[in-house]
Formats: C-alpha cells, sequence, structure tokens
C-alpha cells in the first residue's frame, strides 16, 4: 500500500494495531480533517470533538492565525538549538511572561518535560537557596495526579497501570490526598526539608476533580510559611480551559513555579513552558537543563499566536459561560436520571459519572453511542466521562451538543 493512498477506518485501524506499539486504547474512529469544534473521519463523517486533544485544541481546530503563523516561520527557519540565538525566542520569552506575570521562562516541549523541568528547578532552589542538605529535598504530591508518564512521574503516581514493572522508582516525593489541607500542613510541619508542592488546580485526568472552595489558596499561604515552592500544573487547566487565564486565577492565587503545555500551541505543535520570577529561575546555570528543539523559532511564533487569538476570542469568558450553562442543563437531565449521577467541573472542563462500577464497560459503551450519534468523548477511570469541547463554541453548538449526550444517555437509563 502507497503511503499516499487513501485508505478507510478499518484499514487504518489495522496498520496502528500491526505496526504501533499498543500503548493506547483509542476511541474506534479515525480522523483526517479538523475545523473549530468539528472533526471528520476518513469517510467524511462529523462529530463534534469533546475532548479537544485532552484540551490542548482551546483555540479551536486549526485556527488560521495559528495555522499561518506555523507555515510563515517554518518557511523561514525552523530550528537552531540553543546553541545560537535566534530572532524569535526572546520576543517569545518577553510575551509570554507578560501574559502570566512571570520574570523568566524556561521553554520546552511537552507537558511531561515541563514537569521534570519544575521539579529540578525547585530541587536546585532548595539546595542552593533554601539550604536543604544536598539529596534530601522531598515534594509533596496529591494521590491521583497525572502529571505524565516518564520514570520520574510514574514514581509519585498510584495508579499501578502506569507503575508496574517500570521500577526502580526515583525517590523524594511524599504523597498526600487530594484537597485535604490538614494533610498538607502535617506534612510541610513534619518534615523540614520540604522543597515544594506541586499540584493541579483541578486532577483532570483523575475525573475532573475541583477541590473545595478555598484549597488552592490556602495551600499557597502554607507553602509561604514553611518557605515551600508552590508549583502549579496547569498542563490541562491552563490557556482558559476553566474560565480563567488560568485555573489558580479562580482562588487568586499566584504559582512560585508555573507549567503549561498543551494548548500553548493550540495544538498545532508540540510548545510547554516553566515560568518563574529571577529568585528561583537564576539557580539554573548553561548546561544544567535544556532541550535541542525547546524554544524554536516555530514555537515561538506558534505560541505568540495561540496566546494572542485567547486574548483576542476572549476564550476564557466564553468557556465560563459556556460552562456554567453545560452543568446547569445536564444537572436538569441528572435530576430524573438513573444513569448519570453527576455532572462537576469549571468553565468547560467538565466530566459525568456514570452509575456503574469503575470496572464496567457501560462509559464506554455510551462513548461509542456518543460517537455514533456524532460527539466524541472518551471515559477516564472507568465511569466517568470528560467532557472538553474547544473553547470556540458557540451556544448554540453547546446546547446541540447537550442534546446529542442526554438523547444518548438515555438510551442506557435502567
Amino acid at each position: 500500500m502507497s503511503v499516499l493512498e487513501k485508505i478507510n477506518s478499518a484499514e487504518a485501524i489495522a496498520l496502528e494495531d500491526k505496526h504501533g506499539a499498543h500503548n493506547y486504547h483509542p476511541l474506534p474512529v479515525v480522523l483526517c480533517k479538523g475545523e473549530g469544534v468539528f472533526v471528520w473521519d476518513v469517510e467524511g463523517k462529523k462529530y463534534y470533538d469533546f475532548l479537544s486533544a485532552y484540551s490542548a485544541v482551546n483555540q479551536g481546530h486549526c485556527h488560521p492565525k495559528i495555522v499561518n503563523a506555523m507555515i510563515e516561520q517554518a518557511q523561514t527557519l525552523t530550528l537552531t538549538s540553543r546553541a545560537f540565538y535566534n530572532d524569535k525566542l526572546g520576543a517569545y520569552e518577553k510575551f509570554v511572561t507578560g501574559y502570566f506575570g512571570f520574570d523568566k521562562v524556561l521553554p520546552m516541549n511537552t507537558g511531561a518535560e515541563a514537569v521534570e523541568t519544575a521539579l529540578k528547578l525547585c530541587r536546585k532552589w532548595a539546595y542552593e537557596k533554601r539550604g536543604i542538605p544536598e539529596n534530601q529535598a522531598q515534594i509533596i504530591v496529591c494521590e491521583n495526579n497525572f502529571h505524565g508518564r516518564t520514570t520520574t512521574i510514574i514514581s509519585f503516581s498510584n495508579d499501578e497501570n502506569a507503575r508496574k514493572n517500570f521500577g526502580p522508582y526515583t525517590e523524594g516525593f511524599i504523597r498526600i490526598p487530594y484537597d485535604d489541607i490538614a494533610a498538607l500542613e502535617n506534612a510541610l510541619k513534619s518534615n523540614k526539608n520540604i522543597a515544594g508542592f506541586l499540584v493541579e488546580p483541578i486532577q483532570g485526568e483523575a475525573g475532573v476533580y475541583v477541590p473545595a472552595e478555598g484549597y488552592l489558596a490556602k495551600a499557597k499561604e502554607l507553602c509561604e510559611a514553611h518557605n515551600t515552592l508552590f508549583i502549579a500544573d496547569e498542563v490541562q487547566t491552563g490557556i482558559a480551559r476553566t474560565g480563567k487565564l488560568l485555573a489558580v486565577q479562580h482562588e487568586n492565587v499566584q504559582p512560585d513555579i508555573l507549567i503549561l503545555g498543551k494548548a500553548l500551541s493550540g495544538g498545532a505543535y508540540p510548545v510547554s513552558a516553566v515560568l518563574a520570577n529571577d529568585a528561583i529561575m537564576n539557580v539554573i546555570k548553561p548546561g544544567q537543563h535544556g532541550s535541542t528543539f525547546g524554544g524554536n523559532p516555530v514555537a515561538a511564533a506558534v505560541a505568540i499566536a495561540a496566546l494572542t487569538v485567547v486574548e483576542e476570542e476572549q476564550l476564557a469568558v466564553n468557556a465560563e459561560k459556556l460552562g456554567a450553562l453545560f452543568r446547569a442543563k445536564m444537572n436538569d437531565y441528572i435530576a430524573g436520571s438513573s444513569i448519570c449521577t453527576l455532572v462537576r467541573g469549571k468553565g468547560l472542563l467538565n466530566a459525568i459519572v456514570i452509575n456503574d462500577t469503575e470496572e464496567s464497560d457501560t462509559a464506554w459503551n455510551i462513548c461509542m453511542a456518543l460517537r455514533d450519534n456524532g460527539l466524541l468523548a472518551k471515559p477516564t477511570h472507568g465511569n466517568i466521562i470528560r467532557f472538553a469541547p474547544p473553547l470556540v463554541m458557540n451556544e448554540e453548538q453547546l446546547l446541540d451538543c447537550v442534546g446529542i449526550i442526554t438523547t444518548t444517555l438515555k438510551q442506557f437509563e435502567k
């Protein structure tokens, strides 16, 4: 078969199954085109995208401003490595630090790389600025976290599917329950070598768990009191997804270290970033951290365009408004439902809980039916379905999607 030959869905799936590693379990739909809130499969069927590539496509599929910035830069200069300066990186660094209110940015490519960068930065700061004895720094993390799948990150995960048979594991992490201020305070008080607290403002992969009001603000206060860095992983929740530019801004929190990725490029290119002020970031010296592709000219041009779209199109405001509408409509349905017990979320990061066990296939079967009805979503943790459409969605489209979701759920009512 020629690599340029058009193939149908069954053939595309068979190719991946035969030649690709089986490290994902995709919904059986083969996409070939995207525009705004819609995607099309190879047979030409049109769907609402209610996953947004795990919130990477906040600005909508193939946004012309972002795509044009990528094309223009790709035709001029793609990569220099950091062995030399390029004419785009400095302008991007000034733009992104001003946009989020930090002194410095360290550019990387993927979300997991950015998390690893933040961990290294936190530890180096702890040894050189806090005076914690070398190799003794501890970082507090939360149970049911998802920060990526590198060896270090899975070392502090409690997802056995991600951990099992990948050891030995990296030490230096203390895991506490999420949304538990008492547990955080106790951990900080009982160990003088705590360097940082790494937290997702909303636990997305765990099932869109939103902490109690005040949790993030109180956690930041505790970190300040104990001279511990508050590290916000906003790879999924950032860039307007939850109705604010950053999810921590719902509680007026400014992290000591901010981790961004996914929608930082609008889904057009791998771009991630770690932001911090000089007192923290300046511990990194030449040769101590880096990436061949991190800070490349295409990434810089794409990220500026992607963030400009967020501001110009007021995507945070739209996410806040449509998210409230979505939850209200879903709660109206849930009031009389036996299959769906709960909707939760902020902005346009939401999830519904299906009335079945985590081991059941009910949520998967619902997602298959949603696919058949023209909407794409996926379960997370068995009985939870995450809904995260592009933030360029309008009210008419959202209400159409609510209709698809509720009509589909009715097929599974007991």
